[in-house]
Formats: structure tokens, sequence, C-alpha cells
């Protein structure tokens, strides 16, 4: 028997990942059996399949399915499905040590993970925990979705305006704002996760000063004809430094108030909870009596955790948007 090679996925090859993926995980994923949801997310250059394997003698016994946060050459990657054959754990865990080299990533991370495994990262080195979750309350007399022992609503700085990205074309000649956080996300993928995503609309906002953009932030609106009841607001990303998130509290709470939602969440790590509580938000702690439901169609009125890993945690942020999560819960074929 020959050693274990790991390497990427070839053209033409993803037909036998799917088949290998769908024999030896749990339940069909609609990642991959879904034909939008996997040329959105895994149809790499060229038409080759963003897929790293272990195989042994012609036979698989590991996958990884990966995401591009951006186009370069060392770009920063997201995990999505890892599936090992069973009895080959091991292999698996191989594998992920080895995606960074395979696909030359400086940043290697997965967005909700299990908490169980997270153990298994810690093993490598890498970092693995919670994401923390923020809200903020629409002032409103009673409430159907929220639920807290004590209402809470921060007070916002005025400051600077958010103005609406309207088209993908637009997203160009304004370029991506500096900012310190890992992964890097350039004009590519946002024009590509959040205006070219085959089933949600999102709303790209910005943050001007001087005719560039200083800040980003994404949100998608939940209405009430899916929650039953009222609209929620989910932001789902932010790009751009710390510090001008506070200043625009005011502008959100503006899109909060305007859309009739009952509140506005956010999942993240990597951006201090002071920093969300000047930009307005309450920080939702696990056993401090507030639910802030995560599933909106239909409401499940319960909380969420979200676990995720990161390779190299320094200057590390992760919002729900990013990877292969904030999507439709659809069945895993058409």
């Amino acid at each position: 028997m020959s050693d274990v090679v790991y390497r990427l996925a070839r053209l033409g090859e993803d037909e036998a990942i799917r088949d290998f993926i769908n024999s030896h995980f749990d339940m069909r994923l609609p990642l991959i059996n879904r034909k939008e949801f996997y040329h959105h997310y895994y149809a790499g250059r060229g038409g080759v399949p963003q897929f790293a394997v272990a195989e042994q003698d012609g036979r698989y016994l590991s996958a990884a399915g990966y995401i591009l946060a951006n186009a370069s050459e060392t770009p920063d990657v997201w995990v999505s499905i890892w599936v090992a054959e069973k009895g080959h754990n091991g292999v698996g865990l191989e594998l992920m040590n080895a995606l960074p080299e395979l696909t030359h990533a400086r940043v290697l991370a997965c967005n909700n993970i299990r908490a169980a495994t997270c153990a298994l990262y810690h093993f490598l080195g890498w970092k693995a925990e919670r994401m923390n979750h923020y809200y903020r309350l629409a002032n409103l007399p009673s409430y159907q979705l929220a639920q807290f022992t004590q209402k809470t609503i921060l007070p916002v700085q005025s400051g600077r305006i958010l103005t609406p990205v309207r088209t993908a074309a637009d997203l160009i000649p304004l370029g991506v704002p500096a900012s310190g956080h890992t992964p890097h996300k350039d004009v590519w993928y946002l024009r590509r996760r959040y205006f070219h995503y085959p089933h949600f609309h999102y709303h790209v906002w910005a943050a001007m000063e001087a005719g560039r953009p200083l800040a980003y932030v994404v949100t998608r609106t939940v209405p009430a004809e899916e929650t039953g009841c009222v609209p929620v607001i989910r932001l789902v990303d932010y790009i751009g430094p710390d510090e001008i998130l506070p200043t625009i509290g005011r502008a959100l709470d503006t899109i909060l108030r305007a859309s009739g939602a009952e509140y506005m969440d956010c999942y993240n790590a990597g951006i201090p909870a002071e920093i969300w509580r000047a930009a307005g938000f309450c920080e939702r702690v696990p056993g401090d009596g507030t639910v802030i439901p995560n599933y909106l169609s239909p409401p499940l009125r319960e909380n969420t955790e979200y676990y995720y890993f990161t390779n190299r945690p320094e200057g590390f942020v992760i919002f729900k948007a990013d990877g292969d999560q904030d999507r439709p819960n659809l069945p895993a074929d058409e």
C-alpha cells in the first residue's frame, strides 16, 4: 500500500468528490448537491473544483472544500466541507493541516464548526472558540421575537451617514478600505458574495469620506412575511477599521428604525465588545436571560451559538456571512 497523497482536486473530479462526500457524511449536504450552491462556493478558476483530497492508491480517504476570501495568489481561505472516511479521521486531520500549504493561504479559517471539535484545532495549535453575538433593540413597547430580563438601548453617537452601494459595478471605482483585519476581502469577493449570491438579497452600505469608503457594512432584512410577525435586520459583515464602527452607530439605528424591524443583530469575533457598545450594540452572553433568535423562517425562539477556528488569530475578524454561512435552509436536492 502506497503513502497517502495530499493534493488539490483536479479538473473533472467534481462528481467523484460529491459521491465520496455523500457516502461518508451523515446527511446529504445542500452545499454540494444543489447546483447553484456548488457553483457559487466551489467552482474555481477554469472550472477546477475548490477541494483538497487525501488519496491512497487512487481512493479518497478525506476531502475538504474551501472558499476564497480574495482572488490573490496567496488568498485567505475559508474551509467549508471536511469529510473523512470512517477509520481515517487522522488522515482527515492531516489534510486540514496541509491545506494552508496546498492553497498557498495566508489565513485558514472555518465558520460554524461543532463545539466538540474545537479540541482538534487546538491540537493543531490553532484558535477555536465561540463567536460573540451582539444586538440592538428597536425602541418598541413590546417584542414578539426578542426576550430579555432588562430592556437596554444604548446611546449612539451622531456621526457618519451610510450611503447605499446599489450595484456590483459601483464597487469597482470605490475599492476596499484599508483595515488590519484578516481575512482580506477584495472587490472580487464583495461583488461575488453580496451582489451575485443565488438567493438572498443584501444591502451594502458605505461610510464615505472625500469620495472614498472608510468602511462597508452589509445587512440583510428578514421580512415579516418570513418571521410571521415582525422584520429583523441581520448585520452580516463589516469591512473597515474598528474605530469607524462607533461613528456609524446612529446610521445603523436609522436603518433599524426605517425598516420597522424589532432588532438588528450580528455574530462577530475579533472586534472588541467595547467597540460594539460604542456603536450601540449590547452583547448577548450565555446565561444572561436574553434570547435573540437566529432561525427566523419560521422563528425558533432560542439562541444559537456559532464556533469557528483560524490558524492565524492575529487581526482575525469573522462575521456570520463568512465562509458558507448565512444561507437559506433548502433541501439537498432541487
